[in-house]
């Protein structure tokens, strides 16, 4: 319990190497935090007519989003009723109903169970008795999150509160529209990915490419109860941003969104174990199809992937210091390392309200 004891940024270490590399970590992490926080799902772009589909993983809960005839978007477990097969297995446009890939029992889109093929002979058994199970579901932004557990769960509000004023009228994130998705599996734990997500002080010496766009002298960190601001003031050539901010949100416990002129990209964190993850980015971008909003998303899908490679080796070599039984936690700079203080007094909260 000494390791979880809340530290002043001016003596905070960085939290002790068993909480990511522990095997009982996972199961740790998923009751503690992500059972309990607000999973990003999709932009609205992705789910615009009824039918239209995602699906998701909520740090091992498959999760399926989907518009019903009446509008809403509902998020629901991916997990059949009758003996665990998907509802779905990838993404969707325009779905009359949710088909169980495995059985064929079938779901409307607002859940219910409609048939179940050859269960005549099944005494006392009725569908409309079965529905998949509902999480809560807010858009915010033209963003779509949900809830595994939401009386658990921080309030939404609060998660938020602040960002709408800070990005402006000019820059809403639902004006966009989806581009492309990405994922990369990383041999380290969750949270040593967003431990290097949430500094700058790693970018003159990890990313040459990023330290030329960003000014690091004026390169700031904001915190709010549940999430975190980076931001610096951008500069770079007209075929790739152009010129403005570029800010970073962090939300807890693992959304991430990159704002940049004329740019939206999301990632999520998600844990595959205590020593591995996948993190999955989605782009997004005005509406826009010229031959030059064209080459400049493929400008910015090259460069994005060049700093996300680099980022994805010093990941890796940081789980294998954490792991080699050598680290003993160290200092952090209160300046450059404050929102990865932050995430570790969350962390500590979370984990202390779990014992």
């Amino acid at each position: 319990m000494d390791d979880l004891a809340t530290q002043l940024p001016e003596t905070a270490t960085a939290l002790p190497a068993r909480f990511y590399v522990e095997p009982a970590m996972a199961g740790i992490d998923r009751h503690a935090i992500f059972d309990r926080g607000w999973h990003l799902l999709a932009h609205v772009s992705r789910l615009r007519a009824p039918g239209d589909h995602v699906v998701a993983d909520c740090a091992g809960l498959p999760v399926l989003a989907v518009r019903g005839s009446d509008g809403e978007i509902r998020a629901f477990h991916n997990v059949c009723r009758h003996r665990a097969g998907p509802i779905a297995q990838c993404d969707g446009l325009g779905a009359k109903a949710l088909r169980c890939r495995y059985h064929g029992w079938t779901y409307g889109l607002d859940g219910q169970l409609r048939s179940a093929p050859e269960m005549k002979g099944a005494v006392d058994f009725d569908v409309a008795q079965v529905r998949l199970p509902q999480l809560a579901v807010r858009e915010w932004q033209g963003l779509v999150f949900a809830a595994v557990d939401v009386a658990a769960a921080q309030d939404f509000e609060a998660l938020v509160a602040g960002i709408d004023a800070r990005l402006g009228a000019g820059r809403g994130l639902e004006r966009y529209a989806h581009h492309q998705h990405v994922a990369y599996e990383i041999a380290c734990n969750w949270k040593a990915y967003v431990d290097n997500y949430l500094e700058g002080y790693h970018v003159p010496h990890v990313h040459p490419g990023l330290n030329r766009l960003l000014d690091y002298r004026s390169y700031r960190t904001e915190l709010a109860d549940w999430h975190s601001l980076q931001w610096s003031p951008l500069e770079s050539d007209a075929s790739l941003y152009g010129t403005g901010d570029a800010l970073y949100y962090w939300l807890w416990p693992n959304t991430m969104l990159n704002i940049l002129p004329d740019r939206l990209q999301t990632n999520r964190v998600l844990p595959l174990g205590v020593d591995r993850c996948r993190v999955e980015f989605d782009f997004y971008y005005p509406p826009d199809d010229s031959g030059q909003a064209r080459a400049r998303r493929e400008a910015d899908r090259a460069f994005s992937d060049e700093v996300q490679l680099e980022d994805l080796r010093i990941c890796e070599d940081v789980q294998r210091g954490l792991a080699s039984g050598s680290y003993v936690a160290g200092r952090l700079n209160p300046l450059r390392e404050s929102g990865v203080h932050h995430f570790h007094e969350l962390l500590r909260a979370a984990y202390r309200a779990a014992t």
